[in-house]
């Protein structure tokens, strides 16, 4: 992981699902049914409201059953010429369905596939047609009815069908890890009436359940089902290198496997004049480069070998660029934008499936070692602030000591919370002066020695069978290597001996998927309205499932409750309270030592590409999607190879 590294995956929405009519009554713009369809209808529980264009969490959505285009994208944005993006890692599967895919490959890749609705980039909490043309809501709010789009069509010609929806929802659900915990309480995909697909669940009163559904990617059923070019059925269990069939802005047109992966805007694409993609996806190629090493990856985009860098390194936005002819000249362009409307964790996470790292007290002592104000200074450039809650950066990070309706939620839950939960603040510890280093380290030592430790010879070893204390931190980017050699300095004076293990990303992801590791480092990156999401974060189901993102392996019972709080929260008081609560309680278990963020968004850019004059609000920079190439900027920079 890079130093403030962030997951592709935006989460998913959570809290009240508001909606607002899609062509206002039936009767008035849409063929009326019959008196036996309503019927029938209303007896399977779909309900015969109105048909609605788009889903919100909160308030009304911004753009009305009318809209001809998102704020943010300009329609007459032209369209043609390459961006180029860099990755670090590589591939050997193009099949996300079981595995996932690794980092940058899975952000092309759904470019290839449309999903049921497209969120807004400057709501928080909204998504608007794109497969489907209007979703309608059970009065009893235990299944959600989409109506697909006639003219929907995959890259092969064929029409995207109900059967393509629900064979991808029974798919997805059945094989993979992250899928099977978002929609484990949705129950069943079923045909309704024409074009229609009814998604019911298991739970009432889960009001984001309409919305995670809109986000799933819809597969082509007949290509999946299929043989490939050599006669060979395909399985939708197994990796493969075929290149799939899709029906979104691009396909996928070339690969060099675990080098380059090539994406061409279909010119025919079904979608293009949908008011959510008007002025979007204006590049006609979208290339990935692939680079083994972080620093090749630095010096490629320097060489011109790609166009656009998020920097998540201090040291590089330090020091790495001014010197660079092609900055000074303004070739290279250096831009910070705001980071808005998330909050993250970013941490050293433990495995807590490992006995050593059962206690608590253990875990705070490493904590306790952590220097992070030396850090700041000799590698950061002092422009991190240290992360002192799960939803950092937003609304939604506890503080101070619980009240109102927040210790109300966390006194429905008291039996099954830690006592300091309600009567401490969590802090970090600050390692600011020598003083305080010493006094820390003390502290360590001290915990340590709580929880069935000594120091024999300079080594923290246990009491009952002297096994020294050691740990592995796993990486897969020797980057990192820099931030924990200190770090390991500092656990050295309290006797933990630890080493650092970096290897490629497919053995990285394979080691975390039979956790098979100390310590290493992650990131959950959160909407402003969590939900469904946070089972697969921390909730005990998640812990053992390869694959999910519960990677430390949290099951407490306590977290259970308050995950339950978030979902089922019925306003936006609520749903804050309710996440205040699961953040203290999060924090008090010291499951993770927190690392270290920023305000802002630090990208280099090839200045080759002009904007809309609006940006997204949420999603930073908005690149590549509603960018777009600039023939007289790339005249005088230069055409990119």
């Amino acid at each position: 992981m890079t130093e403030n590294a962030v997951i592709a995956r935006r989460s998913f929405l959570a809290g009240a699902l508001v909606l607002l009519g899609l062509r206002g009554s039936a009767s008035a713009q849409e063929p009326a049914e019959s008196a036996s369809k309503v019927s029938a209808r209303e007896a399977s529980g779909v309900g015969s409201g109105p048909w609605r264009h788009a889903l919100t969490l909160l308030g009304e959505p911004k753009y009305g059953p009318d809209f001809q285009h998102f704020e943010y994208a300009d329609p007459k944005a032209p369209v043609g010429g390459m961006v180029r993006l860099g990755a670090q890692g590589g591939f050997d599967n193009l099949n996300f369905i079981v595995n996932g895919l690794k980092g940058d490959l899975e952000g092309g890749i759904t470019q290839i596939y449309d999903t049921l609705m497209e969120d807004s980039g400057d709501e928080p909490f909204s998504s608007y047609g794109l497969l489907a043309e209007g979703v309608r809501i059970a009065e009893d709010a235990q299944c959600v009815t989409y109506r697909l789009r006639p003219n929907a069509r995959w890259h092969d010609g064929k029409p995207v069908t109900v059967e393509d929806v629900i064979w991808s929802f029974d798919t997805l659900k059945a094989n993979s890890p992250f899928y099977a915990a978002y929609y484990h309480t949705v129950v069943k995909a079923e045909l309704g009436g024409e074009r229609e697909v009814v998604f019911r669940f298991s739970e009432a009163g889960n009001r984001e359940l309409p919305q995670v559904l809109g986000q799933m990617p819809v597969l082509p059923k007949h290509w999946w089902t299929g043989t490939d070019k050599n006669g060979k059925p395909r399985n939708a269990t197994e990796t493969t290198l075929e290149i799939p069939l899709g029906s979104g802005p691009y396909r996928l047109a070339r690969i060099d496997a675990g080098r380059s992966a090539v994406y061409e805007r279909v010119a025919d694409y079904w979608g293009k004049d949908l008011p959510v993609n008007r002025g979007r996806n204006n590049f006609g190629t979208v290339r990935y480069e692939y680079f083994r090493d972080g620093s090749v990856l630095l010096e490629a985009l320097k060489g011109d070998l790609y166009d656009f860098r998020t920097e998540n390194i201090a040291r590089n936005w330090a020091t790495a660029y001014d010197d660079f002819p092609a900055v000074k000249e303004g070739r290279l362009i250096k831009e910070e934008f705001p980071g808005r409307g998330t909050g993250i964790m970013q941490a050293f996470v433990f495995n807590l499936r490992r006995d050593k790292f059962k206690d608590e007290r253990v875990r705070r002592a490493f904590n306790l070692a952590l220097n992070f104000e030396e850090m700041n200074r000799q590698l950061f450039y002092s422009l991190y602030s240290r992360i002192d809650s799960y939803f950092y950066g937003s609304e939604l990070a506890s503080s101070g000591l619980p009240d109102g309706l927040e210790k109300v939620i966390l006194e429905s839950v008291r039996d099954k919370l830690p006592e300091r939960v309600f009567t401490e603040t969590y802090t970090n510890p600050v390692n600011d002066t020598p003083e305080a280093v010493r006094a820390n380290l003390r502290k360590a030592v001290g915990l340590l020695r709580e929880a069935g430790y000594e120091l024999k010879g300079g080594r923290m070893v246990a009491k009952a069978t002297g096994e020294p204390l050691t740990v592995e931190f796993l990486e897969f980017q020797n980057v990192f290597e820099r931030v924990i050699l200190p770090y390991a300095a500092q656990l050295k004076l309290i006797g933990i001996e630890s080493s650092i293990r970096v290897i490629d990303q497919a053995q990285y992801q394979n080691r975390l998927r039979s956790f098979d590791f100390d310590i290493t480092t992650s990131s959950w990156p959160e909407s402003l309205s969590p939900g469904n999401e946070q089972r697969e974060f921390w909730g005990s189901a998640a812990a053992d499932k390869p694959g999910s993102r519960n990677i430390a392996g949290i099951k407490d019972a306590g977290i259970d409750a308050l995950i339950e709080k978030v979902i089922f929260a019925q306003d936006r008081e609520t749903l804050v309270a309710a996440t205040h609560a699961l953040d203290r309680a999060l924090l008090a278990h010291n499951f993770v030592v927190p690392q270290w963020s920023s305000a802002v968004t630090r990208t280099l850019r090839w200045n080759r590409f002009g904007r809309p004059a609006v940006l997204p609000k949420y999603g930073a920079s908005g690149f590549p999607t509603t960018w777009w190439y600039d023939e007289a900027l790339a005249a005088k920079t230069g055409a990119p190879r």
